[in-house]
């Protein structure tokens, strides 16, 4: 044989298919194989003569087998195998011509690979003249089953006699390279033809399921090269005037789960097409100088010019597939004579090829014992490097299949489409709200809104075990005073006049939706402890015969999940009410802030934005009062009565012992006295135009605000605009301790914590007054926020910074963040509980607020955009049946002065399976849970162990879905 013939090497299409009981297959030259019943089908008899073999679509290289750079999905996808990419797949044509190519060019004389091309060979069953019947999905196969006789024209001739010499084979396949560009993908040897049916995987771990989609190639893609999956199905080639069936090969890529449809193309969806007639074949072997349809060989002392290469860019869509993790393939006995091969890059590998690594460890046959189980995801095998990076011979591991990972995008458009067109109806417990971040409605039935609380889980496990076990932080995110959409309804306030809200007489829950009442009415048992207590005689109401309250739909506290009870004056301080609130506004005029006009442009905002300040319902005005302070190394008052024709200016230059210097007239109502203030606030940037004084102080202009508050005997909150370092001597000044060199040691926590306990405790009479802090800041050097800021912190402010100020880029965000701070609604001198029902409790809280025990949060200020994240542990087990519940209380002082109470209910699920627990996770909570617990790690630990700590966390949780949870045909799928 001369080494320049094209020898066919291809393996032959007869071998005995392991799991297909009942089929006989015809072994190379037609001989049956012993004991096995006679097949129906034909052998596969070589190419047809006189055909030109396609070259290969640009894009291609076929020394890679991969798709050129610049494929933008995934390897498992069953389109990314197309060189160009189009908007849309498109039917095929029914008849004529192929469609011309429109999304890629070939050069003159080059024939572009097209499913409806004339050069494809028909391997497998002929077609008939009646399409075959497929089923909508791919079947188990069955053993023992047969398929369909189906008859077969005499069209096919089997091959002759094999060739006589195994070692010429031989050192033909040693030069065979796996990017050889066959004339139509061949599917793996000794897969035999059958029904469209799936053979089912060698392992549980992957699955068959979606492995027969069906995706047609276009003439503008190109062909399907050579590294075409096992999961994908092969087009056929179609005859004229016939239908043709797709055939789908049974197994899969070892180590991928099958690909998804991404083209929504169903198995049996496509339809019938024709093409151009054959012209009868050619028996016998090729001949020489003749075309073969199959892999293209790379023969000793003979050179193949590769095909032209192209200038497209991008990374490779991945590494190349020799020694990846996963079950071993089946494997065929070979013929005797020929050596094992590969069929196309993602084929079975069925021995060594030149820089390639080896075929895979034990290769046990269909119907033996699983391989073993597949081994942890390997991070780094998330991203794709480019093949030039990759070492001849890489280490095993799990494939991502990219497909298979959920979109955020999709998931949040798909949620916004089903669940943003409908309410959200809280009446059945534990519900999973729609995402924050879909637009809904919501129809109070019961339970508190989801814009008040949400959960990491709205199914809880029972035990603390199973909490253990899923590493889920058992959380609820509490937004007491949420803002609502205009089209819903304010929480109802409830007054019970002087009695006050009914409670339970142990642990001192409120009257809530989940209370039984018995005993025809007269008394109730606690849902949270299950002490029963005796109904006020002003709040008795007979039941009707489902044992509920005549009047349960009148009362807000019995029919919904939030609702306000006027406080009596045993809630208030002092047993006295509380007056209205007042605001503050404390400017720095020192040089810096004169310089860069921040000074002039805080004072004219503040013209037009007291006129907007938040006020109660449909009251005409506001009941808050405003004062004013300008500092620099000392402090100045300001008397703004209204019966005064210009403000009045006082200076307390002893900073060591504040005090405020006048009581009458610095808080005043904005419409009484607003001449005098629109004075005010244009002289004060020509009073300090010409300032030079460089030193501010930081801890008396709190002080000062403090005591104004205590001197009115109400609360309320200051606005204080500073602009750097408080150096001068002063109570609570700070120096620079901005040392780089700590950054990424051990010390490094230090930066975030405060360097003095002065502000500490001067934020605990801040607390205690209900006097809360808001800070805007405009550095142009180191300012030590983790020290100014902790009176803001814990006195449930908010703090703005604005670095190196510019008038020009940080107007507009300062002005807007302003005007919202001041208008948003506010509660003052807030106290909050979590009750929890019998088997777990609240034992941590993160937010801004101050706790001087272990259960009540304390607010000096609390405004509708803070949350505090309450964290839930068992102290017992739960029960399915009766679920667990959450009563936030919150108690605050309102803008008008008024003392209420504000409840929120919400009643959860419990589980015993942990699929129940993942199902009704919440991603948003969990962020928010994950976040607060790492801030406050950082003031006390290194942020490497706070970062290694969260990694950890989630690394469990997906762990423990991975072993739990997930389809074992995800194998490498976290």
């Amino acid at each position: 044989m001369s080494v320049n013939q094209h020898t066919h090497a291809g393996p032959p299409y007869g071998h005995p298919q392991p799991g297909y009981q009942g089929y006989q297959q015809p072994a190379y030259g037609g001989q049956p194989l012993p004991g096995v019943p006679h097949s129906p089908y034909g052998a596969y008899n070589g190419p047809m003569p006189g055909y030109q073999q396609p070259v290969p679509p640009q894009g291609y290289f076929p020394s890679l087998g991969f798709p050129s750079k610049g494929s933008p999905v995934s390897l498992n996808s069953d389109t990314s195998l197309a060189p160009n990419f189009i908007d849309s797949v498109r039917a095929p044509p029914t008849s004529g011509a192929p469609p011309p190519a429109t999304g890629t060019s070939l050069p003159s004389g080059h024939l572009g690979y097209s499913q409806f091309g004339q050069g494809d060979v028909q391997n497998g069953i002929p077609t008939s003249a009646a399409p075959v019947q497929r089923p909508p999905a791919p079947q188990p196969f069955l053993p023992g089953s047969a398929p369909a006789p189906v008859s077969q024209p005499p069209t096919f001739q089997q091959y002759g006699p094999p060739p006589p010499s195994v070692q010429q084979l031989s050192n033909h396949m040693a030069g065979m390279t796996i990017g050889s560009i066959p004339a139509c993908a061949p599917p793996p040897a000794g897969l035999g033809y059958g029904p469209p049916t799936s053979v089912p995987p060698v392992s549980g771990s992957f699955s068959a399921t979606g492995s027969g989609l069906y995706t047609p190639y276009t003439a503008s893609q190109g062909a399907p090269p050579p590294s075409v999956s096992q999961g994908l199905p092969l087009a056929q080639p179609p005859f004229s005037g016939q239908p043709v069936p797709t055939q789908r090969l049974p197994t899969e890529v070892p180590g991928f789960a099958p690909p998804l449809s991404s083209t929504g193309i169903e198995p049996s969806s496509y339809p019938p097409t024709t093409g151009a007639p054959r012209p009868p074949p050619m028996p016998g072997p090729p001949l020489s100088g003749q075309t073969v349809a199959g892999p293209r060989m790379s023969q000793p002392n003979h050179v193949s010019s590769p095909p032209p290469p192209t200038t497209l860019s991008g990374p490779h869509p991945g590494p190349p597939m020799s020694g990846l993790h996963g079950p071993p393939p089946p494997t065929h006995p070979p013929q005797p004579g020929y050596q094992m091969q590969q069929n196309g890059s993602f084929g079975q590998v069925r021995g060594p090829q030149p820089n390639y690594g080896g075929a895979y460890p034990g290769t046990p046959n269909y119907g033996s014992q699983p391989g073993p189980p597949p081994k942890r995801l390997d991070p780094d095998s998330i991203p794709s490097p480019q093949l030039n990076e990759l070492p001849p011979q890489q280490k095993p591991r799990h494939r991502i299949d990219p497909d298979a990972i959920p979109s955020p995008i999709q998931v949040i458009e798909d949620d916004r489409s089903n669940r943003g067109s409908e309410p959200f109806v809280t009446g059945v417990r534990g519900q999973v709200p729609p995402l924050v971040t879909t637009n809904f409605l919501v129809k109070d039935q019961g339970n508190a809104s989801p814009r008040y609380i949400r959960c990491t889980s709205y199914n809880i496990p029972c035990t603390s075990d199973m909490a253990k076990q899923s590493q889920v932080p058992l959380a609820a995110v509490i937004k007491p005073l949420a803002t609502l959409p205009p089209e819903e309804t304010l929480p109802y306030l409830v007054d019970h006049g002087e009695s006050g809200p009914v409670r339970c007489n142990r642990c001192k829950a409120y009257m809530c939706p989940f209370m039984q009442f018995i005993e025809g009415g007269r008394r109730f048992q606690c849902c949270f402890c299950s002490c029963v207590t005796e109904v006020p005689a002003h709040y008795f109401q007979h039941l009707d015969h489902t044992g509920k309250r005549v009047d349960f739909y009148d009362r807000p506290e019995l029919s919904l999940g939030s609702y306000e009870f006027l406080a009596t004056v045993d809630y208030c301080k002092n047993n006295k009410f509380p007056s209205p609130p007042a605001f503050i506004f404390m400017i720095d005029v020192s040089y810096n802030a004169v310089k860069s006009g921040l000074v002039r442009l805080i004072c004219e905002e503040l013209k037009s934005i007291l006129d907007y300040l938040p006020r109660e319902g449909n009251m005409e005005e506001s009941a808050i009062r405003v004062g004013f302070v300008t500092y620099n190394k000392v402090l100045h008052f300001y008397n703004v009565k209204s019966s005064l024709a210009q403000p009045q200016m006082m200076v307390v230059s002893d900073v060591a012992d504040m005090f405020v210097p006048l009581l009458d007239g610095f808080l005043v109502n904005v419409n009484e006295s607003r001449t005098v203030i629109a004075s005010l606030l244009d002289q004060i940037p020509e009073m300090f135009a010409d300032t030079r004084e460089t030193e501010t102080v930081f801890g008396p202009v709190i002080q000062a605000g403090l005591e104004a508050l205590k001197a009115a005997e109400c609360a309320g909150k200051l606005f204080i605009f500073h602009t750097s370092l408080p150096i001068a001597e002063a109570p609570g000044k700070l120096k620079n301790r901005d040392d780089k060199k700590l950054i990424n040691t051990d010390k490094e926590k230090t930066l975030f914590q405060p360097q003095t306990s002065f502000y500490s405790n001067l934020a605990k009479d801040c607390v205690a007054q209900g006097c809360c802090v808001d800070l805007f800041l405009f550095p142009n050097q180191y300012l030590d926020v983790a020290t100014l800021g902790v009176v803001t912190y814990q006195t449930g402010g908010s703090i703005y910074k604005y670095a190196y100020f510019q008038l020009e880029t940080d107007q507009d965000r300062f002005l807007n963040d302003l005007r919202r701070d001041v208008q948003k609604e506010v509660g003052f001198d807030a106290v909050m509980r979590v009750r929890t029902s019998t088997g777990i409790r609240a034992t941590d809280f993160f937010g801004a607020f101050y706790m001087s025990n272990t259960t009540d949060v304390e607010m000096a200020g609390l405004d509708c955009d803070k949350t505090i994240t309450v964290e839930f542990k068992h102290d017992d087990k739960l029960s399915e049946d009766s679920g667990a519940l959450l009563q936030c209380a919150l108690l605050y002082t309102s803008c008008a002065g008024q003392r209420r109470l504000r409840i929120h209910n919400l009643s959860l699920n419990c589980c015993t399976q942990l699929a129940d627990l993942y199902r009704n996770c919440e991603t948003d909570t969990l962020i928010n849970y994950l976040a607060k617990y790492a801030y406050r790690g950082v003031l006390n630990s290194p942020v490497k162990a706070v970062r290694d700590s969260l990694i950890n966390q989630c690394a469990q949780i997906l762990a423990c879905y991975r072993k739990n949870c997930a389809s074992p045909s995800s194998a490498g799928q976290a």
